[in-house]
Order: C-alpha cells, then structure tokens, then sequence
C-alpha cells in the first residue's frame, strides 16, 4: 500500500492555492494549508474543511512555523500576486519573498522535504527577449513600483538554489505566467478577473496603454497539473517556465470577454502603469521536455467557465 505524503501548501486559501489543495486530496494525500487570509478566503476552501485528511492553519509565513507532524513536500505560494495587493505593503511583500522563504526553506531542510517555489513570469520584468525562455536573465527594474515583487521573487529563486547547494535541500522552481479561473477574487486587480466583472456590471473595460500589449493567458487546471508534474520530477530543480504560449492583446482579450458575456460595455483606455510589460509568452519547450506537460485548456472555454462563476459570484 502506497503512503499518503503529507503535504504543506502555504498560501493554500488563495485563489492558485485552492485549486492545488483540492487537486492533492483528490490524489489521495494528506494536506496541510497554511494561509493568512490576506489575500487568500476560507470560502475559497470551505468544501475542503469537511475532508478528514485536510487541515487549515491559518498564519503569516513571515513568522516562524513549526508543523506538529512531518512534512514530506511543501508547495511555497505564499505572497500576494496581483499588483493592486503587493503594492499595498510593499515590505511586507518583500519580506514574505526573503523572511517568509527562508522560513519554509528552514522548514524543508528539518523535515529533509522537498519544496517548490512559485515563482513568476514578473522575473523576467518588461522582457528584450521573446518568448521568454528559462535561460533569459531579464529586464526588471530594481527600484520600481513593481519591484517589491519581481525582485523578491528573483530573491527567492537565488535562496532556493543557495538551499539547495549549501544545505542540500531538495528543490523545485517554477515560473508561473497569467493565470486564471474560477476563484480568482473579484477585486484583485488582474485582467481577466477586471474585464469580466467590469462587462458583467455593465461597465466601461478598462484598458491601460493602447490595448497592444500581450499576454498569454493559461488555465489554472493546467497549471496545477504542471506544479504537481514538477514537484514528483526527478533530478531537475527548474526553472520551468508554466504558461500558455497562445499570446493575445489585451484589446482581443476585452473583445472576448464582451462577445462570451453579451455585455454592453465600452472599451476605455488609460495612462499604462509604470513598468508593466509590453510582451509577455512563454517558451514552454522545457516543460514538454522534462515533464511531458503543455497546456491543454483554450482561451474560449477556459473564459466561459471562469465567466459562469463570476456570473454565480455577482449574483447576475
């Protein structure tokens, strides 16, 4: 009989952290989220706390955690993700990158755990290269409005691998790209998310910049199966880009969302954020390579299912 893994999932209550948690139980492992709400809902995992092998903790990784039973994997996502909420508290989102990490690294290295680190495609800052591969340095700017997050996430990189050479703990990274689906939060900031409430409302979109920048949009479903595929991957420590390489506009995108809604809604433009990219696609050769992944959900049936439930959410 196979052992159930034990399985530490820090921003678990957050809107990619739930989808992870679910996923795991449904493997048939035991999991442990640590989350403190900032971000993060218990409504997002309310149908889990019923589930025997499932256990809430809620706490700040910025402080120590001491987990009363071994930890044999730990899935690190624990850091606001949407610009709106980690230029809120700069430093708190900085030390949640650094304090928090070394927290969970300190953790992983006690427990002789393997850990995996959700990184970002906000390393790679407004990228000179594209796509963007794994080997690209990248072009962020250190003293920006932004870098609380793509500096500490390159921070948080640079502990993995020191953890890993020093102190031999086993490591995982990813880097994540546009993610969405169901229990994105309704204010979070992030596009797909601001789109569909905005059409849903009945209100103008809001496009920053001309509407030509791109992005590349990826189910969270698909992406769950690539941070699980990661973590059981052996002898590779990442990083792996996981993203969906099917780049639009971010006026094709507000053209969607209104053509699958039936909103009325205009399309309005403002001033571009500082620093926010122009370009943004994954080259996902890698994780084909050394996880045998690639996205399999598109943009038209991923949209229709996270419209359903924003539609449920807004009471439409």
């Amino acid at each position: 009989m196979i052992k159930k893994k034990n399985i530490l999932v820090t921003g678990g209550a957050g809107f990619i952290g739930s989808h992870l948690c679910e996923k795991l139980l449904s493997n048939g492992e035991n999991v442990i989220c640590v989350d403190n709400l900032f971000t993060g809902s218990e409504e997002n995992i309310k149908h889990l706390l019923s589930d025997n092998n499932f256990e809430f903790v809620e706490h700040d990784i910025i402080n120590p955690y001491f987990a009363d039973k071994h930890v044999d994997e730990i899935y690190n996502l624990a850091c606001p993700a949407s610009p709106v909420h980690y230029q809120y508290n700069a430093i708190r989102t900085i030390k949640a990158n650094t304090i928090g990490v070394i927290n969970m690294l300190g953790l992983a290295k006690k427990h002789k755990a393997r850990i995996l680190q959700a990184s970002t495609s906000e390393v790679y800052g407004d990228p000179l290269e594209h796509p963007q591969t794994e080997r690209y340095k990248g072009n962020v700017n250190c003293d920006g409005i932004r870098a609380c997050y793509d500096e500490g996430k390159r921070v948080a990189e640079t502990l993995f691998f020191d953890y890993n050479r020093q102190n031999y703990v086993e490591v995982r990274i990813v880097r994540i790209f546009n993610t969405y689906g169901p229990r994105m939060a309704k204010n979070d900031g992030r596009v797909v998310s601001n789109f569909i409430v905005q059409a849903l409302e009945g209100k103008d979109i809001t496009i920053y910049g001309d509407g030509k920048q791109t992005r590349s949009f990826q189910y969270v479903d698909d992406l769950v199966a690539g941070m699980i595929k990661m973590m059981n991957c052996e002898n590779f420590n990442g990083p792996v880009n996981l993203g969906n390489p099917n780049e639009f506009t971010m006026l094709e995108l507000a053209e969607k969302v209104i053509a699958y809604t039936g909103s009325k809604s205009r399309i309005v433009y403002q001033k571009l954020p500082q620093d926010d990219p122009c370009k943004r696609k994954p080259d996902v050769s890698l994780a084909k390579k050394k996880l045998d992944w690639e996205p399999r959900i598109d943009l038209e049936d991923g949209l229709k299912k996270t419209i359903t439930y924003f539609r449920g959410l807004i009471g439409e």
